[in-house]
């Protein structure tokens, strides 16, 4: 599994962070570090719960590439 991990900067100054493949993927930080490691921790939340309601058969490898 991989997931595009799409960060911008916003004009407050904080960090977004999305990953479009998985609805709801996305999370603000103070920083664009932050922000990368909360949606990386929220992407495996989301898909720990698919893999818990059978919604996704894994194959084992996760990984996350920057835009």
């Amino acid at each position: 599994m991989k997931y595009t991990i799409q960060c911008e900067q916003e004009t407050d100054g904080r960090w977004i962070a999305e990953i479009a493949d998985l609805p709801g993927a996305l999370v603000f930080g103070s920083t664009k570090e932050e922000a990368i490691a909360k949606v990386e921790a929220l992407a495996l939340r989301v898909v720990a719960e698919q893999i818990e309601h059978k919604e996704l058969v894994p194959d084992l490898s996760i990984s996350f590439l920057m835009l």
